[in-house]
């Protein structure tokens, strides 16, 4: 009963965190503006708008609980706006999802690798936008109250190899690693659920949830960007012909 009580009470709490959030819009189409903010005004979130990647840095240093970024924007584009967003150690966590019309594979990975946190392709509908920002907010609320809880194991250890997700933070021979938000999430999962194999798939949605649209391409680049960052560290991704990979500790 303790539990069940336990998960209604979390729940209630992740839908008001929810409800009350605070929207950041970066686009410059006064339409789309204007269909978003119609959209979500039904959800209860307080939308905050800017028609170029410059003025959306400049708000954001107001808040902001969820960003939906373009990528052609006028001046700064969208994929130097993330980089910029990502290098804020207030922001190394808020949920990024890319609305844009460049469809092809190189401009998904380039936006994942750079640590966008989905990527949803012109012409969309609002309420399918809607349902993945309440996902990337419900994914954010429930893993900060796991941590107040302490039943999230925060600090991994393997070898010269040491991973603080509260502080987001990887030092490797007491080094610090620049990792984007992809890889980070990648080497956590990784270095918490050691010498067990994943499949492309299974890695996908541990990371990012169920029925993710991302290819076994996009991972592939992925794991092949944190091996090079992780050195001669990085022969403890292994790789498993014909499954996946996993993290070795022997």
């Amino acid at each position: 009963m303790e539990r069940n009580e336990s998960s209604v009470a979390k729940a209630t709490v992740a839908a008001s965190v929810a409800a009350a959030a605070r929207i950041l819009i970066i686009e410059d189409d006064p339409e789309i503006q204007e269909m978003l903010k119609y959209a979500f005004s039904r959800e209860g979130w307080k939308l905050i708008q800017a028609a170029t990647g410059e003025e959306g840095l400049k708000t954001l240093k107001t808040g902001a609980d969820c960003i939906i970024l373009d990528i052609m924007l006028p001046g700064m584009d969208g994929l130097k706006i993330i980089k910029k967003i990502r290098e804020m150690d207030e922001y190394k966590t808020v949920p990024v999802i890319m609305c844009t019309a460049r469809s092809e594979e190189a401009d998904i990975i380039s936006g994942l690798e750079l640590g966008a946190d989905d990527y949803v392709v012109k012409p969309y509908s609002p309420r399918v936008l809607a349902a993945r920002i309440r996902a990337a907010l419900r994914r954010k609320e429930n893993n900060h109250l796991l941590e107040m809880e302490g039943k999230v194991k925060t600090v991994f250890i393997q070898g010269d190899l040491n991973l603080d997700t509260e502080r987001h933070t990887v030092l490797l021979y007491d080094s610090p690693l620049d990792l984007y938000a992809t890889e980070f999430a990648i080497l956590t999962h990784f270095m918490g659920n050691p010498d067990i194999v994943f499949s492309r798939q299974k890695l996908i949605s541990a990371i990012r949830g169920e029925d993710y649209p991302v290819t076994d391409r996009s991972i592939d680049v992925q794991i092949a960007g944190l091996r090079k960052k992780l050195g001669k560290a990085g022969d403890m991704i292994e790789t498993v012909r014909g499954v996946g990979y996993r993290f070795k500790t022997e």
